[in-house]
């Protein structure tokens, strides 16, 4: 097996379960998190805390997979170690902006939910002012 191989299986074998690990994470802790986004609505929460999931698998393994290619041969124990500390933080960079993004979003949209809940009726009028006459200066 060559540098360039076990790059890339050291490569999987860290971002895949760290990815994996991510999402089990931000689905766990974010589950209250979406409870109140949707008003306590729980089922509408777990579905769309399902459909984060799997949208975050889809594009975090699907980049990771795309970033897999290493485009000089890796030489030795140092070039591994140099390819996959850049390979592995910009996943690891990538997941984190994602993961504020979607943050950003739901935030977003839990302000406005709590804006509407909140937001009073206005009142009937109590009574009418008579016409003023308007001011000319003198």
């Amino acid at each position: 097996m060559t540098w360039t191989v076990g790059t890339y299986v050291l490569y999987l074998l860290v971002t895949v379960p760290l990815t994996v690990w991510v999402a089990t994470t931000l689905s766990r802790n974010g589950r209250v998190f979406l409870e109140d986004v949707f008003a306590g609505d729980e089922r509408l929460a777990h579905a769309v805390n399902r459909l984060l999931v799997v949208g975050f698998y889809l594009l975090n393994l699907g980049f990771v997979m795309l970033f897999l290619r290493v485009t000089s041969p890796v030489g030795d124990l140092r070039d591994m170690f140099e390819t996959l500390s850049v390979k592995i933080g910009v996943v690891m960079l990538t997941l984190g902006a994602l993961h504020f993004f979607n943050v950003y979003v739901f935030n977003a949209i839990r302000r406005r939910s709590r804006l509407e809940r909140t937001r009073i009726a206005p009142l009937p009028p109590q009574g009418f002012l008579p016409p003023q006459p308007p001011a000319y200066p003198a």
